[in-house]
């Protein structure tokens, strides 16, 4: 069989697995180091996050459909709380998904939840609202235990000054200038439902920009990221976000900001599921 021909009968596979009426619904939270990979979404020639999930579906049940995942990481961004659905032909419990998947993925990736949902629902079409943590490593030398989710940034930075200018971009705004330029989308209307600069607990060097809303624009967190250390060592001016919220110009922002700071750290659906595990609550709760 030709390489097009397997890839045909993949596709079959999967469109006859959507038409069964025997499916059953599951939603997985996923955690990654996002380093090795070519972002979320899959690559003709790239290893991705769901390139790499759906290999560990289909060593359960062959017949499971394409995840439907709610966010299209990129490149070496991380994540705590990304969502992703799938169907499946076999009746397996939640319990059953995360153990069985844990076995199949590379140990950058891991299943932490599962819960039944509808077959074919669509987690994208329920989203509440998304988080973001990005974090600053402020160390003149580097640090192999932090370096690898941390921006480090080798000079002190005006936390002050930073978090006055993040409050100006709470709220509804059209973020058009805060996007990159992959993004071409015509509706920049986005809500900052809540953004905010605190040390990180467990390290005084760390600070973490926290942004959670509805949607975001493509590179719109690390744009937003790279522009506050601009203002935090006095490169641009404590108002330079409400300029570029009037220009709408993507000139009027700093830098954007390495992907190695971001985790998408939590999505929040309108809807939930059924036969969660591991149960909310103590970490031993659901053996």
């Amino acid at each position: 069989m030709t390489a097009p021909e397997a890839a045909l009968g993949d596709e079959a596979r999967r469109v006859g697995a959507a038409s069964s009426p025997d499916l059953h619904g599951v939603l997985l939270t996923l955690a990654y180091d996002g380093a090795p990979f070519c972002g979320y979404a899959k690559q003709a020639n790239g290893r991705t996050i769901a390139g790499e999930l759906e290999g560990a579906i289909a060593s359960v049940d062959p017949k499971a459909t394409s995840t439907r995942g709610v966010s299209r990481t990129d490149a070496g961004v991380h994540a705590r709380g990304q969502l992703v659905a799938f169907d499946s032909t076999k009746d397996i419990d939640s319990r059953g998904w995360v153990l069985a998947l844990n076995q199949e993925l590379p140990r950058e990736i891991a299943v932490v939840r599962a819960v039944r949902m509808p077959a074919r629902f669509e987690p994208r079409r329920h989203v509440l609202h998304k988080s973001y943590v990005y974090r600053f490593l402020e160390s003149r030398t580097r640090d192999p235990l932090v370096d690898k989710f941390a921006w480090r940034v080798p000079y002190r930075l005006n936390h002050l000054l930073m978090s006055e200018a993040a409050a100006t971009i709470q709220g509804e705004h059209d973020f058009r200038a805060f996007r990159g330029s992959a993004d071409t989308r015509d509706e920049t209307v986005r809500h900052i439902f809540r953004i905010s600069l605190a040390p990180a607990a467990h390290d005084s060097r760390i600070t973490e920009l926290t942004v959670t809303g509805n949607k975001f624009l493509y590179n719109m967190i690390r744009i937003i990221a790279g522009t506050l250390v601009d203002i935090g060592r006095d490169h641009l001016p404590p108002d330079t976000f409400t300029r570029a919220l009037a220009s709408g110009l993507r000139k009027d922002l700093g830098i954007t900001a390495p992907p190695e700071g971001l985790v998408l750290h939590e999505i929040q659906l309108t809807q939930s599921g059924t036969d969660q595990w591991p149960p909310l609550g103590p970490l031993w709760g659901g053996c």
